[in-house]
């Protein structure tokens, strides 16, 4: 035979070994499977395999039941001579009825009786029994009184002798319900794998005499091993047969049990032994009862009889409703999955759907980083954005022409300012910076470089207005009179420019005749080298600016005053550049309502003698020391242009003067002021003087009041009594219409910052 054929050979001869191990497995497996015509109950208990009913219907002969007919017709199960309660698989346990050990007094003989001292707890299970005593679930009980109990293993092989002892005083009440602790009763473990057929149980008295006995009114003691949760102890128990009589000497005990005398891993290696974990989805374990052997449990997940083919079934753990309300179970092979709503995640630990911190936080930082991203995206294109509307805004405003003036002219004392910069020096337009309100503007105090500055934020502007603003700029720039408001600069980066002057910080001419210092009486020639100082302003504007500049809102709110009272012209919100032909005329009508020249009001065109028209008014106002127009009283006496001339018309011009003038004053000063006021006011432009012949003739009367060397040591007192060295910061206000004070508040103070106009 060559060598080809010996390994041909060989192979054969280890798949023959290997089929022959298979059948000699199989067949011995065979042999545990339980016959379909067993009977798997008795009564009302259920008898499943490995216990069994009748021949080959258990696993061995310890697992065989008997059942036997019992009263009413129903049958009962009995193993080993004990009645079966229930079998549990899964505990690997079964309940019967233990028989109760007593020792009774015997009343026929006034004796103890000693024959039911002793009680061998034997079965008819052979030495083989695979049953032991649940050292878990059991406990030995003694009731009675001055009692003894004691139970011993009579194996040889687990020698073994324990009690416990109870005890009554003279006293019964002193026992309690449910206290089984040593009066009356007392229990004690028992060791593991005692033997349920090797088990004895002795009951002593240690009372001698039957008189002693009877005065504890108790006629039995008792001992048994009895499953601990079964036993409620009572009083009743040591002096009646109630405990006897309830199991009818009997009581439930659990057993633990196993199968053969091998280990989980000796039974799988051998071959030829009988594998009682039958089922697919079993699991083997080693016996913990204190007695050698093993168990078999159906897998996690599954539930059954693990002793039978395919008798593990799948739990549908979902119907127990094991996942939190809010959550979704889905139930799979073996085991389950509980899911829970979007932005929740399951916890195994305490079986709740939380918040899933990892999902919010990614979705929050995701959402954050899209939002960062698409804010700087936006802040980015916002700020080109406004660059370019800034430069288009600075471009309309004619700021390239600024820019290219200021450069040929190096000398050019004016700036252009950021908006931011004004922005800081006004603290974001701050409420409490506001130093005048009116019609075209607010105006606020600033600081630029630690210079005080006034800011004018102007309303909106014509067409013809920006494009003539840059220019109009220049001119007002180059303006340097020591009667006008210097212009410093201006912003232009924004939609309507905004204007930087000097800042004049005590107060306003119409303060100083209306105001809070009325009451002071301020001198008629104080008064009047006020009004000489605004003629001289406006005398400039008309004849000096090139071109002539057109004020618009000549009134007292708009005259400024100095540390020294000297007046300052402010406020060019309504003022234009000389007209130079017919398409200058203005289509809305600008002032203040009391000042405003009648022919203009009718023309719609400003000129210079609309101008000398307002500085009438303000002449008015020196001399009478009332508003041009008040909002009460009797309507023909309202108008103080009307009351003025109707008073000189009749030759009665002493009804509208106040009377502190015609006691300082001459009347012939008063009379040539009030000439040139009339004339100022003629209702034809034509006729009134113009600002250069006003301010000669106030110069000429001027004169006429007093000698020059008393006239200036006059004026030098006047200007300590006058309230202009206090610390004030008003600013000139505007308006189209002004309302008054009445008479009886005349003489109260008037905040210098507020307005007294209604927009």
């Amino acid at each position: 035979m060559n060598t080809s054929e010996l390994k041909i050979m060989e192979v054969l001869l280890h798949l023959g070994l290997g089929l022959l191990l298979l059948v000699v497995r199989h067949s011995a497996s065979a042999t545990f499977v339980p016959s379909s015509e067993c009977k798997r109950q008795c009564g009302h208990v259920e008898i499943p395999y490995p216990f069994g009913i009748g021949k080959n219907c258990s696993l061995a002969g310890g697992f065989d039941v008997t059942c036997q007919p019992g009263q009413n017709g129903f049958s009962k199960p009995f193993i080993g001579g004990r009645e079966l309660l229930n079998i549990s698989l899964t505990n690997s346990t079964i309940r019967v009825l233990n028989p109760i050990t007593p020792y009774c007094y015997n009343d026929s003989t006034s004796e103890l009786d000693m024959l039911t001292g002793t009680t061998n707890v034997t079965s008819d299970i052979d030495s083989n029994s695979p049953f032991r005593f649940s050292d878990i679930r059991n406990k030995f009980t003694v009731i009675g009184c001055n009692t003894l109990g004691t139970f011993g293993n009579n194996n040889s092989d687990s020698e073994y002798l324990s009690g416990c002892f109870s005890f009554c005083g003279q006293n019964l009440s002193a026992q309690t319900d449910r206290s089984c602790s040593g009066m009356g009763c007392c229990q004690v473990a028992i060791p593991k794998g005692m033997e349920f057929n090797g088990v004895a149980l002795n009951v002593i008295k240690l009372s001698n005499t039957s008189e002693m006995w009877k005065g504890f009114g108790q006629r039995c003691s008792y001992a048994v091993i009895m499953e601990a949760a079964a036993f409620n102890f009572r009083t009743t128990y040591i002096n009646t047969t109630e405990f006897w009589d309830m199991g009818a000497g009997r009581a439930p005990a659990v057993l633990d049990w196993s199968i053969g005398s091998g280990t989980c891993e000796v039974v799988k290696r051998n071959l030829s032994g009988a594998y009682a974990c039958r089922s697919s989805n079993s699991k083997c374990f080693d016996s913990t009862s204190g007695s050698a052997g093993y168990v078999c449990n159906c897998s996690q997940g599954y539930e059954g009889n693990p002793y039978i083919p395919d008798g593990c079934k799948d739990v549908d753990e979902c119907k127990g409703r094991p996942c939190p309300s809010d959550g979704v179970c889905r139930n799979t092979v073996g085991a389950y999955r509980c899911s829970c709503p979007t932005g929740r995640k399951y916890s195994l630990s305490n079986n709740t759907c939380n918040l899933d911190a990892g999902l919010i936080i990614g979705v929050t930082m995701g959402f954050l980083g899209l939002m960062i991203f698409c804010f700087c995206g936006y802040t980015i294109l916002q700020k080109r954005k406004l660059k370019k509307v800034k430069q288009e805004y600075f471009r309309k405003h004619g700021g390239l022409i600024l820019f290219e003036t200021m450069k040929s002219e190096k000398g050019l004392a004016f700036t252009v300012f950021s908006e931011a910069e004004l922005r800081h020096a006004t603290n974001n337009y701050d409420k409490s910076r506001i130093i005048g309100k009116g019609g075209h503007g607010t105006v606020y105090r600033g600081v630029v470089k630690d210079k005080p500055v006034a800011v004018k934020k102007c309303t909106l502007m014509d067409e013809r207005q920006k494009k003539e603003f840059g220019q109009e700029m220049l001119i007002l720039s180059q303006i340097n009179h020591k009667n006008i408001v210097k212009l410093l600069g201006c912003c232009l980066e924004v939609e309507v420019p905004m204007l930087v002057y000097e800042y004049i910080p005590k107060g306003t001419m119409f303060e100083l005749i209306h105001g809070r210092n009325q009451s002071l009486q301020i001198r008629f020639s104080t008064l009047l080298r006020i009004a000489q100082e605004v003629a001289e302003g406006l005398r400039f504007l008309h004849s000096y600016a090139s071109p002539p500049i057109i004020h618009g809102d000549v009134k007292t709110a708009n005259i400024l005053l100095d540390e020294n009272c000297m007046a300052k012209v402010s406020d060019f919100g309504a003022s234009i550049l000389a007209p130079s032909d017919k398409e200058q005329y203005v289509t809305m009508v600008q002032g203040t309502v009391g000042y405003l020249d009648p022919e203009y009001m009718q023309t719609c065109q400003l000129t210079e003698k609309s101008d000398v028209y307002s500085f009438g008014v303000i002449l008015l106002e020196v001399l009478t020391g009332e508003v041009p127009l008040k909002l009460y009283g009797p309507e023909e006496k309202r108008s103080l242009t009307s009351n003025f001339l109707t008073a000189m018309k009749e030759n009665n011009l002493s009804l509208v003067l106040a009377s502190h003038i015609t006691e300082q004053e001459s009347i012939e000063l008063i009379r040539g002021i009030a000439d040139l006021a009339k004339n100022c006011l003629d209702m034809c432009g034509i006729n009134r003087p113009s600002m250069k012949q006003i301010t000669d003739e106030l110069s000429r009367l001027r004169k006429l009041s007093i000698h020059p060397w008393v006239q200036q040591n006059m004026e030098e007192m006047e200007t300590q009594r006058l309230l202009c060295g206090s610390e004030d910061t008003s600013f000139g206000t505007e308006s189209s219409i002004i309302e008054y004070p009445r008479p009886e508040a005349a003489n109260q103070s008037m905040n210098p910052t507020s307005s007294y106009y209604a927009r």
